[in-house]
């Protein structure tokens, strides 16, 4: 197969979608690599990340009720996750559609090009098997392209959808251990605010003790004043 002579001889409708072809396959090697570099970074630090988002809104809930830091964590978390989904998704779309419809655009660039191949041949009037193989080897060259180009992209593909359920399984593993430890904080809160009030129940039932024994004595030596007096009275009297 000559591919320069099947381009002199190709109409515009051909060239066009070789173009195309060529375009297709330029934006998805390009996606491809960005999209399984970057989602291998996100696949390594998610669950890092994860926690340093949680750990920054635990402050802020110190003073909230158990129901109130449950909520406000699992909110966090779900919103996270889907950021996460978000970003490792990007891209995805290009790669599915370069792989879906590149096969399709070369055969139709295949059938085109037999069409003109045979309406050339047509004109000539010279139909004999060597002047019809050649133009129709040739019309096959573009779906080669297209299958060419679909491979990669079906490639990269399966490749990031791959790193993306790693994500996603490193993502939700961790949020599973952050809501653990949020449920035992709050057990454990919840747990010592009894002994404090017991504490400090204790600490005013003694301080009520001591002044009711404070005042006790200070009833008691009013009430032996007056015998000293009337004793010293008397005594004078007399």
């Amino acid at each position: 197969m000559d591919f320069i002579s099947y381009w002199q001889y190709s109409d515009m409708v051909t060239k066009s979608l070789f173009f195309i072809l060529l375009a297709l396959s330029i934006v998805s090697w390009m996606t491809g690599i960005i999209r399984v570099l970057q989602s291998r970074k996100l696949a390594a630090g998610v669950a890092d990340d994860l926690s340093q988002q949680v750990q920054a809104k635990r402050p802020a809930l110190l003073d909230a009720d158990a129901a109130t830091r449950r909520l406000i964590t699992e909110q966090t978390l779900l919103k996270h996750i889907g950021r996460y989904r978000f970003a490792s998704e990007r891209g995805l779309p290009i790669l599915g559609t370069t792989a879906a419809i590149s096969p399709f655009i070369g055969l139709f660039g295949t059938v085109w090009g037999i069409f003109h191949a045979l309406h050339n041949i047509g004109i000539s009037g010279q139909a004999g098997l060597g002047q019809v193989a050649g133009p129709v080897g040739e019309a096959l060259i573009m779906t080669g392209l297209g299958i060419a180009v679909a491979i990669p992209a079906v490639v990269f593909y399966n490749v990031v959808v791959r790193i993306n359920r790693q994500i996603m399984y490193h993502a939700n593993d961790r949020a599973h251990d952050l809501l653990e430890q949020s449920a035992a904080l709050i057990t454990a809160k919840n747990s010592f605010e009894p002994h404090a009030i017991d504490a400090q129940t204790h600490t005013t039932a003694t301080s009520y003790d001591n002044k009711s024994a404070h005042s006790n004595s200070n009833s008691n030596t009013g009430a032996d004043k007056p015998d000293i007096y009337q004793q010293s009275t008397s005594t004078s009297g007399s």
